[in-house]
């Protein structure tokens, strides 16, 4: 048998087993969210989903640079976005307590939103400009109490694995908190799955835990200086570990 159908074949488990996970570890979250203070214990709950899925999917992954961070800080991690497998990644990987932007609406649905809310998401209202920009303020007030939240810079998928344009709302959020921002190298989960791909296929992942960048310095007015130094950062780095791979 080729290896396209032993890779379909993997995939028709990983997508049940997938759904299974999701459904079992979701309701734990569900209900222990009306228990949990800070939304930590959902989050280790989170992590193991992840790490579930990543099993399954026979992902090796390999995590440097984390001696960078300091436990007693928060911060804004900005990783480079290739896949859906980063979100599987991110949650069991990154050694950190941390939280997701979301959307408004999600938080409306009934138990799921709650569960949100407990869990600490931050809702981003995107409704109209004035609402996004409260809301940003609403999430810089979070963070600046300790959470540390994560957001995809390029805002979507890249299709071919170099950095796409970045979305300016991060850094607007990220200048209102003056908490530093950590950009982080993903590379290898294109391999896994990449966009507007169905079959899913084992493969080596690194994430690099790139150099805290502060951003205390920078105001709205000067986001996009931080914007620019930020994206360079990200491209030098995938390069290079393009190069040494």
């Amino acid at each position: 048998m080729g290896k396209t159908f032993l890779h379909l074949l993997h995939t028709l488990i990983i997508i049940p087993w997938t759904i299974l996970v999701t459904i079992i570890f979701g309701t734990l979250v569900i209900l222990c969210s009306f228990f949990s203070r800070n939304g930590n214990v959902l989050h280790l709950i989170a992590r193991r989903w992840a790490n579930s899925i990543l099993w399954v999917v026979w992902a090796k992954v390999t995590v440097t640079g984390a001696e960078k961070l300091d436990p007693n800080r928060s911060y804004i991690y900005m990783p480079n976005h290739q896949s859906n497998a980063d979100i599987p990644v991110l949650l069991g990987r990154l050694p950190v307590q941390f939280r997701w932007l979301a959307k408004a609406e999600l938080f409306k649905i009934p138990i799921f939103g709650r569960a949100m809310r407990k869990v600490g998401y931050i809702s981003i209202d995107r409704s109209d400009r004035k609402s996004a920009f409260e809301s940003l303020a609403q999430a810089a007030l979070t963070i600046r109490n300790g959470t540390s939240v994560l957001i995809f810079p390029e805002g979507t998928r890249s299709p071919d694995g170099c950095i796409l344009h970045f979305k300016k709302g991060g850094f607007v959020l990220s200048v209102d908190a003056g908490v530093p921002i950590v950009p982080v190298i993903i590379r290898g989960t294109r391999d896994i799955v990449p966009k507007k791909h169905f079959i899913i296929r084992p493969a080596r992942v690194t994430m690099e835990i790139l150099d805290p960048v502060e951003t205390s310095d920078y105001t709205r007015k000067s986001k996009d200086e931080l914007l620019e130094k930020i994206r360079s950062i990200l491209i030098e780095n995938l390069e290079k570990a393009g190069r040494n791979g």
